[in-house]
């Protein structure tokens, strides 16, 4: 049975539409990452999946009782505001000390539970999300970007990481990406979305694609070029991109 489905989902966000008609299933143990430009209704569609916004069109239909991890691509927290790790990972229910320590070794940043989350690195925050995300035991791990503000080794790293918690646990993976070198090599399936899915399969068919190829022409350097560009430049060029505020 499909942890979570989607049928001919459509989302509006605004005045824009960032997706239409998008069918859509993961099942237990697989890991699918999607990917996409810049604008293409990626977060939205990760929104809608966990019921976070409601479709303006079709239905989501996720396993009844599902534990969801979710980790945020960004979390902003006031540096002036006195929270250490372990309070964090107490919000918004009470978690036990043995619970907290267990999920930061699990994630590798054991020892950090009385640090300042204004004083974390960038790699030790996204493990900390990815720590508080684990303890939910869940059958599904969700990521939007988790990666970004990496270096190389800090993304390899925790892309890692995730693979090995895919195996301990048995959940699920669905995680959106522009590292598209990792993606292909660590996925067992890849979507390509721009506001509905261009190209989906094993990740040697999408990057032999057409409308992958279209998208981040034929090699990743292309794709991660395109990234950068439509990042840097998303707001001298929002015009041109009718999809940008869907992000």
């Amino acid at each position: 049975m499909s942890l979570i489905s989607a049928t001919g989902l459509s989302v509006r966000v605004g005045d824009v539409t960032a997706l239409s008609d998008v069918n859509f299933t993961i099942s237990a143990g697989e890991i699918v990452k999607i990917v996409g430009p810049n604008g293409s209704g990626k977060s939205s569609f990760l929104r809608a999946l966990i019921g976070a916004v409601a479709p303006l069109k079709g239905t989501v239909t996720r396993q009844p009782n599902l534990r969801i991890g979710y980790v945020p691509q960004k979390l902003d927290i006031d540096a002036t505001l006195p929270l250490t790790v372990r309070r964090f990972m107490s919000l918004p229910r009470r978690r036990s000390a043995s619970e907290i320590d267990a999920a930061l070794r699990e994630a590798e940043v054991a020892g950090l539970a009385d640090r300042q989350m204004s004083a974390l690195s960038g790699g030790q925050f996204q493990r900390v999300l990815l720590a508080r995300a684990v303890m939910e035991k869940p059958d599904i791990l969700i990521l939007d970007e988790a990666t970004q503000g990496l270096d190389q080794p800090g993304s390899a790293a925790f892309y890692r990481k995730i693979a090995d918690l895919r195996d301990r646990l048995n959940c699920a993976v669905l995680m959106v990406s522009h590292e598209l070198h990792v993606v292909m090599s660590t996925s067992d399936r890849v979507i390509c979305l721009n506001g509905h899915i261009c190209c989906e399969g094993a990740p040697d068919v999408v990057a032999s694609a057409p409308e992958y190829r279209a998208l981040f022409g034929s090699g990743t350097g292309g794709a991660l070029a395109l990234y950068r560009h439509e990042h840097s430049h998303s707001h001298d060029h929002s015009h041109n991109h009718p999809h940008e505020a869907a992000e």
